[in-house]
């Protein structure tokens, strides 16, 4: 899969894109607390930054980690071209392996459903956060449309919630945010926001 991604990186910043990254960014940020300077944002399968790059400024540090080298690659070159010292990529071999880092909040702007393993990933990503930590997931809401043998075709809100919960998270919320055309393999799609307190 991140070949796939890695050959995607030169023409992976669509316009349209860019506008979905917004709008993901924009539902993202009413979120957060206004104290959040002092904290670490991992954008996990981050890619190319588009989501969490413009927000970097918030945060005392941004770690942007994928397993394309070719989307870090143009990440690394946006943020020289915007000087952002306290942003960093890291280069995971799989979707699996997680660094050593530690975060206060840990994003994953749709990723998840690239994730075969749902239960195992959620467990892991619950230790790669700081107590008090919070995790972030956009991603599809079920949709029976689609049916593809790599990607989950979306997420059902109770059984996220009850993964969730298997994880160790709490204080569990799952939104709908988002409706668009052909937002998801050609098809019509809705995009949610989950997000779980480690405490």
């Amino acid at each position: 899969m991140s070949e796939i991604f890695h050959q995607m990186a030169n023409h992976y910043d669509t316009p349209e894109r860019i506008q979905l990254a917004a709008t993901i960014r924009s539902a993202i940020e009413k979120e957060f607390s206004e104290q959040t300077h002092d904290q670490k944002l991992i954008d996990y399968g981050g890619g190319t930054g588009l989501v969490t790059l413009p927000l970097a400024s918030r945060f005392k540090e941004l770690i942007i980690i994928d397993s394309a080298a070719g989307m870090l690659a143009m990440a690394d070159k946006k943020i020289k071209e915007t000087n952002q010292a306290n942003v960093q990529t890291v280069e995971v071999e799989a979707t699996m392996e997680l660094p050593e880092e530690k975060a206060d909040i840990l994003l994953l702007s749709l990723v998840l459903l690239h994730i075969p393993e749902t239960n195992v990933i959620l467990k892991q990503l619950f230790h790669m956060l700081q107590p008090s930590g919070k995790l972030y997931i956009v991603d599809f809401d079920k949709n029976e449309n689609i049916q593809h043998p790599k990607v989950h075709n979306g997420f059902d809100h109770e059984e996220l919630s009850e993964q969730l919960k298997l994880a160790g998270f709490n204080s569990i919320s799952i939104q709908t945010f988002h409706h668009g055309k052909k937002l998801f393999m050609k098809q019509d799609a809705s995009l949610f926001l989950a997000i779980a307190n480690k405490e």
